[in-house]
């Protein structure tokens, strides 16, 4: 409703068997305190068909906390490193390992980590795994090292969920989070939007207009079974978990204007939460589950609010600016994103909640759709790059950012999914 643009389900299958790669990632930007760490080539990697080396290197960069160091060396979990020599080419931190395919077709993936400046083994793993969990093995490796040298849990073997147009043709996709190995959850010849993913990572939520009506589904992601949770008269949109995955908040317009309500996670209990002769919409929980942060025009233009999850008093959240919409509450609930309009422009913003205080941290101008990490460091959106559709990631203060361009469709609605896979 207050989406400033979309692509504006079908047949569903579950996930789909893997469609090609689709992205190219481009990272950008300089953060003020990174970790120089070197990736070495992992032994074997080139007879599993997958650079796992180079996917450990992307993931860390794109975090913002490290900086890759150039190396065409190999070194496996084995090896001896001389630590000198990788301090004198100015590396604090050293991963290597070995791909090994196994007689039953399956690849045996190890890895070692090094903290060059101390000159000590941090720890390492082994893995046997199929050919096509690859990819999820190398992102397992980066979390690893994320959360060895940051004491934070790392992100990169999560999901990203999103929705590409292709012609006519409108595809829901379930991706890791770097936009690779994507699946298709939903073909459709009707707009889909607005996915977001239930608490346990399992189902996906979503808006789509199929029966040429924009109804709210719940899909699982791995049967492909789908449950229509919202098809009352009038729209059924922004479909919202709470964080116990128990109920959905969505904006429904059949009591006449557009008005938040609460239901069931089967669409049963459908209960209203907000009376006003306002426009509601857009609601999202609070990761405590106690409030529902949304977007009303009740003050003359759309603007964030805040009241309590039931229903009750509301709370004015946003001032700046006379537009501003799109909110996605950060896991520790301390930080704000949102999309305002600046003159002609559309840019993502992000605002600590306990101060008040807001910055931009994008340089596009048609941005849409921002959603939170699960360790809340990084946000991935929807923006317009170079005359395509592409979705970006950046760090919290917008120094390090990630395109994710498709060379193929346009790319919208993106939606970060949970921990656990």
């Amino acid at each position: 409703m207050w989406k400033r643009r979309s692509f504006i389900g079908a047949c569903g299958a579950g996930l789909a068997g893997p469609v090609l790669a689709q992205f190219r990632v481009e990272i950008s930007g300089v953060g003020a305190t990174q970790v120089p760490i070197a990736i070495a080539r992992f032994r074997d990697e080139d007879g599993a068909g997958l650079a796992l080396s180079a996917i450990v290197r992307a993931d860390l960069e794109r975090s913002g906390l490290f900086k890759g160091i150039d190396t065409s060396s190999v070194v496996d979990e084995r090896s001896s490193p001389v630590m000198g020599e990788w301090r004198a080419r100015t590396v604090d931190a050293l991963v290597g390992g070995s791909v090994t395919r196994l007689a039953d077709g399956r690849f045996d993936v190890r890895f070692k980590l090094w903290d060059v400046i101390k000159g000590a083994e941090l720890g390492g793993q082994s893995s046997a795994v199929a050919a096509g969990d690859l990819r999820l093995a190398a992102h397992r490796i980066a979390d690893y090292v994320y959360e060895k040298l940051t004491g934070e849990k790392g992100v990169f073997s999560t999901r990203i969920a999103y929705v590409t147009k292709a012609g006519s043709r409108y595809t829901l996709r379930v991706a890791d989070a770097d936009g690779e190995g994507a699946q298709v959850a939903l073909n459709s010849p009707e707009p889909i939007i607005s996915p977001a993913w239930a608490p346990d990572g399992r189902e996906l939520a979503y808006v789509s207009f199929e029966n040429q009506k924009a109804a709210v589904w719940v899909q699982d992601v791995y049967s492909g079974k789908r449950n229509l949770v919202a098809n009352f008269r009038g729209s059924n949109s922004a479909p919202a978990w709470s964080p116990d995955g128990k109920q959905l908040a969505a904006t429904l317009t059949r009591d006449a204007g557009s008005q938040l309500y609460l239901m069931g996670r089967d669409g049963e209990n459908v209960r209203r939460i907000t009376t006003s002769a306002a426009i509601d919409t857009e609601p999202v929980f609070s990761p405590d589950g106690r409030s529902i942060y949304f977007v009303s025009d009740r003050g003359g233009g759309p603007q964030i609010y805040r009241m309590p999850a039931g229903g009750g008093s509301v709370q004015r959240i946003t001032f700046d600016g006379s537009y501003n919409i799109s909110p996605s509450i950060s896991p520790d609930g301390r930080t704000l994103a949102y999309v305002t309009r600046q003159s002609n422009a559309f840019r993502l913003m992000v605002m600590d909640l306990a101060g008040g205080s807001a910055q931009a941290v994008s340089d596009t101008t048609e941005d849409e759709s921002p959603s939170f990490a699960p360790n809340g460091r990084l946000i991935i959106y929807a923006t317009r790059s170079q005359g395509r559709d592409v979705l970006m990631t950046t760090t919290l203060d917008g120094k390090i950012k990630a395109r994710l361009v498709s060379t193929l469709v346009d790319v919208r609605e993106p939606a970060w999914g949970p921990y656990g896979r």
